[in-house]
């Protein structure tokens, strides 16, 4: 629990807390929190392990609402989605907090952030909106932390979004209950799952989190929602990447998935916690490719190393290159109506005619009142 105490003048005074639901009164007091598996119990005062999410008397609340840690227009393959609207730009923005305690986060600055000067930015749902239509966005990125913590806010601006016709992407590790799931992802059309690892005792350890939760958000949005889901396995040399594991996790998304889901092996550097472990070598990125690709996975992916074969789409049934991208710089685009022109088999994903020319590009963006 953070040691700053949620007050019930602050609950009056501030209106970025507010209330919220997913709560549950337990027999000593204590109130539950039942949006993720962590399972916060709360006494007044106190915040969870996600630090935005709290109690003021018999109330849980967000304490976020309404303010961001920053907004920025970038192309939608750093998501990383490469099968969504590719070349596009997006605007993306993330608040403060995480439910899990990766040693190794890479966004630990905003993510780990229990300051209040780290949401200096005012964003309120429908201006967020206006802003990515002015940038020439096709869709909206709930991005840099977690955007199951922020659930309520997260949900406002995305029918502020949809209402203007943009797209909504969640980029989460999917650390979600039963409870809270379909409501949350009902407000998303393209999710990218963070699926850390594939052992229960790497989530366990090394995020203080649980695998199987993620695995059922996997589950349930490939099989039961018409969200564009694409997953990312961040491999760490010596903790994540053996060829068993790789084989195995690959495995399972080819058994319980499918085979037409994108899967990203991207490459860690060291950070936060975890400055012990070298950055991951191209080698090992592409050996998991290849190991994934062996099992019966047909769009697999490498991320953040210069690999313009692992970074392309090609067609699964006869080999052609379907996109061709250098990091984030899209190049011949075949893939106008989600066919090969080659050979005439679909792939996977929702494409356009042309492809978006906004490249690698990153634009930083003003949505609302420094300190709003």
């Amino acid at each position: 629990m953070a040691d700053d105490l949620l007050t019930a003048e602050l609950f009056r005074s501030d209106p970025s807390v507010v209330a919220v639901g997913f709560s549950q009164p337990q027999p000593d007091g204590r109130l539950l929190c039942t949006l993720c598996p962590r399972g916060c119990t709360l006494r007044d005062g106190q915040r969870g392990l996600c630090y935005v999410r709290g109690r003021i008397g018999q109330t849980m609340v967000l304490t976020t609402y309404g303010r961001s840690s920053g907004f920025c227009v970038d192309p939608i393959e750093k998501k990383p989605l490469n099968h969504f609207l590719p070349g596009s730009a997006i605007l993306s923005f993330g608040t403060a907090g995480c439910n899990l305690a990766c040693a190794f986060c890479q966004n630990w600055s905003i993510s780990k952030s229990r300051q209040t000067d780290t949401l200096a930015d005012s964003g309120d749902p429908a201006a967020i909106a206006q802003a990515a239509l002015r940038a020439g966005c096709q869709s909206v990125a709930f991005t840099y932390n977690d955007p199951v913590i922020f659930h309520e806010y997260a949900r406002d601006v995305a029918a502020a979004c949809r209402h203007v016709g943009l797209k909504t992407v969640a980029v989460t590790a999917g650390y979600i209950t039963d409870t809270a799931r379909a409501e949350f992802f009902a407000s998303f059309d393209a999710t990218n799952v963070d699926l850390k690892a594939f052992t229960e005792p790497f989530y366990a350890k090394t995020c203080g989190g649980h695998l199987q939760p993620v695995l059922d958000t996997l589950e349930y949005l490939v099989k039961h929602t018409r969200v564009w889901t694409e997953i990312t396995t961040l491999l760490i040399e010596g903790l994540n990447d053996g060829d068993r594991e790789i084989s195995e996790l690959a495995t399972w998304i080819g058994e319980h998935l499918g085979p037409d889901v994108p899967v990203h092996f991207s490459a860690f550097h060291p950070d936060y916690k975890l400055l012990d472990r070298p950055a991951t070598s191209a080698a090992t990125l592409q050996r998991a490719r290849t190991i994934a690709k062996a099992v019966g996975l047909r769009h697999v992916y490498t991320g953040n190393i210069a690999d313009t074969v692992g970074g392309s789409t090609w067609c699964h049934h006869c080999g052609t290159r379907l996109v061709h991208r250098d990091w984030y710089q899209l190049g011949a685009y075949r893939l106008g109506d989600g066919h090969c022109p080659d050979c005439g088999a679909a792939c996977a994903g929702v494409w356009t005619a042309q492809a978006g020319t906004w490249g690698p590009k990153r634009l930083p963006v003003r949505v609302g009142p420094r300190g709003g």
